[in-house]
């Protein structure tokens, strides 16, 4: 309320009463609430201290009402007025149901959702500042509603539209389907860089070598990845993006969920200085803790950003955006901060148990370079990720000697990203949000079905 009503009010409950209320609604609520909002709108990037709740849901309100379907008396005569028949649905989103963009540009400004579009636009700011605090800076950003597969599409989509020659996507193997997939989706041809064996670690393989045997003016782009499941190393994106500045050859970086590891931005962060990086995705859910179906796309290259958000037809959805402005707000950067320090912490932790419970039960830890997410203990019981996860114990993955067809290529020891791979091994990731007593009681049923 504001102070007239308030000192109406005070007819009803008394003066003395109604002074109090407005004394603590300017000072507390009121005034701190729109500082912070100003805060927001001027310096475009997440707060150093996470809101309340209640301040957040205040927030997504008021910009809610600026958006036409919220409207008193309004007369909406289109087939598109934001109509929702059902009050949770209309509580699940905040009253915001014209989602976000026009007809053949994803970023427009809707006119029928003001609050909706500037919620976009802070969104992708918060973005910008999360990949710096990350350690990366000058990076600009798209928050798209995909997931991390179909935003490689989308990148792949539109350096295809500026090279007329271009085909083929070198593809350094990476046993995920999506991967695959995107290109296959994209209307590209994959060739396949095969890895190699270093030790325990599966890393990059000979790129110079293949690159001589194609015409680069044929190459849509090279697409590299950076997190993986062990005992898969991280893509050397330094030496890749220094052959693509050398030949002119596009590259695109999967970095799903890269961006909790210091490592691998550091990794990033000197391909873009010393080479060619054409654009780096990655999964909201993955690294800010929120529901799937979410990838910021970021790069130095203002104009491909342009074509990624014109070529997205139509309107999209708003959810996974508002739940990453929300997020973002919630953690604030101090918060954000904070949990990318407790995964960094825990991994030692992480990785010393199991080592400790390999070397137990006769097996060992994997020695995977430059992986600290993902870990591989050698394993010969080929139904212990089965038995974890009736276990309640989820993400484990049993890898062995099988072969697998994905998109018309097959593939022997599916999972370790090379052919042949000379361990059977258990996975098991220390991503960001994981808790101590999650690894605890994970190591405990470990040590249990090794016995």
């Amino acid at each position: 309320m504001d102070t007239a009503n308030i000192e109406k009010s005070g007819s009803i409950i008394g003066i003395l009463y109604a002074n109090q209320a407005l004394s603590v609604l300017n000072i507390q609520s009121h005034n701190s609430f729109n500082s912070l909002v100003s805060q927001l709108l001027t310096q475009r990037k997440i707060p150093s201290k996470g809101w309340s709740d209640q301040l957040i849901e205040h927030f997504l309100h008021e910009l809610s009402l600026m958006d036409s379907n919220n409207y008193q008396d309004r007369a909406g005569v289109g087939e598109r007025e934001g109509r929702v028949l059902s009050s949770i649905v209309n509580r699940r989103h905040y009253y915001m149901a014209h989602g976000i963009g026009r007809s053949g540009d994803l970023f427009s400004i809707q006119p029928k959702a003001p609050g909706s579009s500037l919620i976009l636009k802070l969104t992708c700011y918060m973005a910008k500042h999360a990949i710096k605090l990350a350690g990366i800076d000058k990076l600009d950003c798209l928050v798209l509603p995909l997931a991390t597969g179909m935003a490689l599409t989308m990148c792949l989509l539109s350096l295809k539209s500026s090279r007329p020659q271009g085909k083929y996507v070198i593809w350094s193997r990476i046993d995920q389907k999506t991967c695959l997939k995107c290109i296959s989706s994209a209307g590209l041809i994959p060739i396949i860089l095969e890895t190699q064996l270093q030790g325990d670690s599966v890393i990059t393989g000979d790129l110079e070598s293949l690159l001589k045997t194609i015409n680069p003016l044929e190459i849509v782009c090279i697409l590299s990845t950076t997190s993986c499941f062990a005992p898969r190393s991280p893509d050397d994106v330094q030496r890749i993006s220094e052959l693509c500045k050398e030949l002119n050859i596009p590259h695109v970086i999967n970095n799903a969920y890269g961006l909790q590891c210091s490592k691998i931005m550091h990794m990033i962060k000197e391909a873009l200085r010393l080479g060619r990086v054409d654009a780096i995705v990655q999964s909201t859910d993955k690294n800010f803790l929120v529901p799937v179906g979410g990838a910021i796309i970021s790069s130095r290259d203002k104009k491909l950003l342009e074509n990624i958000n014109s070529s997205y037809p139509g309107r999209a959805s708003m959810s996974p955006i508002l739940d990453l402005f929300i997020t973002f707000l919630t953690l604030g950067e101090n918060g954000y901060v904070e949990i990318l320090k407790n995964r960094k912490k825990l991994v030692v932790e992480f990785r010393e148990k199991f080592a400790d419970i390999g070397n137990k039960h006769g097996e060992r830890l994997l020695d995977i370079r430059d992986n600290s997410i993902s870990f591989a203990l050698t394993c010969r019981n080929n139904d212990l990720g089965a038995k974890l996860f009736v276990r309640r114990v989820s993400g484990c993955r049993f890898v062995g000697d099988k072969e697998k067809e994905v998109c018309g290529f097959r593939f022997r020891s599916y999972g370790s990203s090379f052919d042949g791979y000379p361990n059977s091994y258990l996975t098991a990731a220390c991503a960001i949000g994981l808790t101590s007593d999650e690894m605890n009681l994970f190591f405990s049923r470990l040590d249990q079905l090794l016995e």
